[in-house]
């Protein structure tokens, strides 16, 4: 086990470029299933999740070769149609193979996912969706068992929640399904459009990409291609907190900023200056923060996954603030932790109310998830005295190198054994 160790209380300063989207890379991994052939993937990032989607690709019989932030996946020669509950539970996304398996081989078979403990996070529409286009599953002892044995056909589907996983693992069944598939209420998030683009790129017919209305027409067969994965906005958004909870001026390089529309109208609000330029952001804190009210919708909306990094910044602003969780009941793991540091959060439902302090106390806490994680190292940062960070195999889900990027900017933050 491995913990960061931080002395709080200093400004970060100087540049940082992000990495590519975590949340991008693993669908697009999960698509390479489809295709008979090689294809490169560039701006992959180096993260534990994504090591896992690699071995749950090779499980199936695919070739992946990592060199150096680029993947080639070859999976013309798949052998199996079941990922083991071993690599299914370390992951949520694995369930973003049943799709491609479905469309390629016509059954499969995938334990139940995992990933972070954040709330219940339920499969019904991937599944309504697939029964929908001919398959026929079964949930029991924690396995999802499919099977489509004439094969997926286009169909008319209706999401009652513009669900993110739903939205690509239909579009990824869609892609190898006879006829024309309509996808209503899809989800607008940009890594459901990367994903969109690099099927399109590949010779799948989609339109209304951007929209809530997709429209798939199969095709028979998809070719090999190379694609490079967007920014991560999730990581350029934290490291925008990051500045503004230790009064720093930092500039964040290699960001596409109309991803970034609610987390950079919040950061004003809460009185956070920030100037967007081409492929840069610059993010400077120079005044005392504001108490704000913030509420987690789906893309274009304010995203749940810097839910826990927002709350450590408000724990700082003066006023009483409200945060209130519409996505994942659950995502409040870090609250307790935060108290530890001299927070005042008072949980109510599915929303915190929290009165701002002047200052956070270094302690020792515990990450649970990744964005909680990330949240407390935030905290961590602007604390008075020392703050160790436990469990941080989270942190290194969804961030790559997070301690190094911090100390490049001026954090005295280190990763020790524990």
């Amino acid at each position: 086990m491995e913990r960061f160790v931080i002395q709080g209380g200093v400004p970060l300063t100087g540049k940082v470029k992000v990495e590519g989207s975590k949340n991008a890379a693993l669908p697009v991994m999960a698509a390479s299933l489809l295709i008979e052939g090689r294809c490169f993937f560039n701006n992959i990032p180096k993260l534990t999740d994504i090591e896992v989607m690699s071995k749950t690709l090779k499980e199936l019989g695919a070739d992946v070769v990592d060199f150096d932030g680029k993947l080639s996946i070859d999976a013309s020669s798949l052998y199996q149609e079941e990922v083991s509950c071993k690599l299914a539970r370390k992951l949520r996304a694995s369930i973003l193979v049943l799709g491609p398996l479905l469309a390629r081989r016509g059954k499969v078979k995938v334990a139940l996912p995992g990933g972070c403990n954040i709330g219940s996070r339920p499969i019904n529409l991937h599944i309504e969706g697939l029964t929908k286009m001919g398959s026929s599953i079964q949930v029991e002892d924690g396995y999802i068992r499919a099977k489509a044995r004439s094969g997926l056909r286009g169909a008319e589907i209706y999401l009652n929640f513009p669900s993110v996983g739903a939205t690509e693992n239909l579009l990824l069944a869609a892609s190898l399904a006879k006829g024309k598939t309509v996808i209503k209420n899809a989800s607008l998030c940009p890594e459901v459009v990367d994903l969109c683009l690099f099927l399109k790129k590949a010779g799948v017919k989609i339109e209304g990409i951007g929209t809530k209305l997709l429209t798939i027409t199969g095709v028979k067969e998809i070719r090999p291609t190379s694609y490079s994965i967007i920014p991560d906005r999730i990581e350029a958004a934290t490291l925008m907190i990051a500045a503004a909870i230790t009064e720093g001026k930092i500039c964040i390089e290699g960001v596409q900023a109309e991803h970034l529309e609610a987390p950079i109208t919040t950061l004003r609000k809460i009185g956070v200056q920030i100037k967007v330029d081409k492929d840069s952001i610059q993010v400077e804190r120079l005044s005392k923060l504001k108490a704000t009210s913030v509420k987690t919708m789906p893309y274009p909306g304010f995203p749940t996954d810097l839910q826990p990094q927002i709350t450590s910044l408000l724990c700082l602003a003066e006023g009483k603030s409200r945060i209130t969780e519409t996505i994942f009941e659950n995502r409040f793991t870090h609250v307790s932790e935060l108290k530890k540091m001299g927070a005042e959060i008072e949980q109510k439902g599915t929303s915190l109310l929290i009165k701002g302090v002047s200052f956070l106390k270094g302690n020792k806490v515990l990450a649970s998830d990744i964005r909680g994680g990330a949240a407390l190292t935030l905290a961590g940062l602007a604390a008075r005295g020392c703050t160790e960070i436990l469990n941080i195999k989270h942190i290194d889900r969804g961030y790559f190198k997070f301690e190094e990027k911090l100390a490049s900017l001026g954090a005295k933050i280190k990763r020790e054994k524990s």
